[in-house]
């Protein structure tokens, strides 16, 4: 994600952290209703994992009315006599548990509690169907937004996905997707990974897209407009499907640039991991561009950069997604560096030390640049420091390691966790095992301290010879 605050590339959108919960005992046949997060405690939940999500749309753009029936194929993890979804759109009609009808209350801000007629066995398969009808309620930054149109798209980080379709809202639980969606004939869909069909009789439109591979829920995106497309394929034949809303049809030429874009991030991370690709270019005012799974979402600011920035997130975030949001260095922090770093090194022929050394001097002096810790910014503050700090950490690492052995190991990081998750402990673990010279103090004063590094540690390497 990249966000654009006062003309400038700022952080992510900053929600608040959820309250704390009162201590209860856990019933083990009740299913967490949520997973404990730092930063979201009640984001997620427990007791089950979901492997497919199939959804069945229709939205009228006059009326803003969404309809929708979420079939969700899960295996539950222990014995359920109850469970939890999260979901904060429109009304639920009903809910079905392997076809028999469930009894289910809202509860909290995003929590639709389901009891089944029968309780579910531990390591078997079932299936639950929630219907859903009513005004699609405007949440920009955080899902469901209404375009200048009088279409929408769904878009937000953390959360965006809970407003408009019920699921286990964690990149802990990645599954396959796919969504039919209903229309008036005059209006187009988009969505992740590849179109199956697309079929107008006068009346409707339905589109239908299916994304083969998994993804965390924020990932997942819907939009509706007047599009113009542009159809691309990479030399191996990898797809490319973008779309333009009315007033950001200007913004085609810089697409073009995609598969220049992904052969460069595969000379860096290994093989492009989606069998698709693409973007959407929306023009609402939206504060952020979002990397949605195989087609990022484009601000009207969008430029060259945040296409690379965007797309690195589809190896650093969307294929290998976080443990937890204070992982967020691993999405944040590469998908900057790359962006910010090395593209213009490799494609401008940037001098990017000297870059470094010039934003280091900028920022000695100014204590609030170094306060919030990569490691773990904390919750409302995941979106801060990585976007700035996070290149230079990276830019250090590497030339304490070296170009021979910082390239090739970023991208065996990134794609031995290919489809699954990762943490920051993990990658410091990794870090160490890649030289017998102690990284303890590097990667304590880059990470976890609120102060500037001591020299030794801003300037290793080559760098100490600027």
């Amino acid at each position: 994600m990249r966000r654009l605050v006062a003309g400038l590339l700022l952080a992510g959108a900053t929600v608040a952290p959820a309250p704390a919960r009162a201590q209860v005992v856990a019933d083990p046949t009740v299913g967490a209703p949520g997973l404990d997060d730092p930063y979201y405690p009640d984001d997620g939940n427990g007791g089950y994992r979901v492997e497919h999500y199939d959804l069945t749309l229709g939205y009228d753009p006059p009326s803003r009315q969404l309809t929708g029936t979420a079939r969700l194929s899960a295996i539950a993890a222990q014995p359920l006599r109850a469970f939890d979804l999260d979901f904060s759109g429109p009304a639920v009609r009903t809910v079905t548990v392997n076809g028999r009808p469930a009894t289910f209350e809202r509860t909290g801000a995003h929590k639709l509690a389901v009891t089944p007629v029968l309780p579910l066995l531990p390591g078997l398969p079932f299936a639950i169907v929630v219907d859903y009808a009513g005004e699609a309620a405007d949440s920009p930054d955080s899902g469901w937004t209404l375009s200048p149109s009088g279409g929408a798209f769904a878009a937000g980080e953390p959360h965006s996905a809970a407003t408009w379709y019920p699921l286990n809202d964690t990149p802990l639980d990645k599954a396959t997707f796919e969504v039919r969606v209903t229309v008036p004939p005059e209006w187009e869909v988009v969505s992740n990974g590849v179109r199956v069909s697309d079929v107008a009789d006068g009346t409707h439109r339905t589109v239908d897209w299916r994304l083969r591979d998994p993804v965390a829920g924020y990932l997942t995106t819907v939009a509706i407009d007047h599009f113009e497309f542009l159809d691309q394929r990479r030399v191996d034949g990898t797809p490319l499907f973008s779309a333009f809303a009315p007033q950001a049809v200007s913004r085609r030429d810089l697409e073009t640039k995609l598969p220049e874009v992904l052969d460069f991030l595969e000379t860096l991370y290994g093989p492009y991991p989606f069998e698709s690709g693409g973007g959407i270019y929306v023009d609402t005012d939206l504060q952020f561009s979002l990397e949605t799974q195989t087609r990022p979402i484009y601000a009207p600011w969008s430029d060259l950069n945040t296409v690379v920035h965007e797309n690195t997130h589809q190896w650093w975030g969307d294929s290998m997604s976080v443990r937890q949001w204070a992982d967020i260095c691993l999405n944040e922090c590469f998908a900057s560096y790359t962006a910010d770093y090395l593209w213009p090194e490799r494609k401008d022929g940037k001098d990017v030390d000297a870059m470094y050394r010039e934003t280091i001097d900028k920022n000695r002096g100014d204590p609030s640049f170094w306060q919030t810790p990569l490691q773990n910014p904390g919750a409302g503050r995941e979106f801060t420091a990585v976007y700035t700090r996070g290149p230079l950490f990276l830019h250090a690492l590497r030339h304490l390691l070296g170009d021979a052995v910082f390239f090739p190991a970023m991208s065996r990081f990134v794609q031995a966790h290919r489809y699954d998750n990762a943490s920051m402990p993990e990658f410091r673990a990794y870090l160490q095992s890649l030289t017998p010279i102690g990284l303890g103090g590097f990667l304590d004063a880059w990470l976890d301290r609120t102060v500037i590094p001591p020299d030794a540690e801003l300037f290793p390497g080559s760098l100490s010879l600027g």
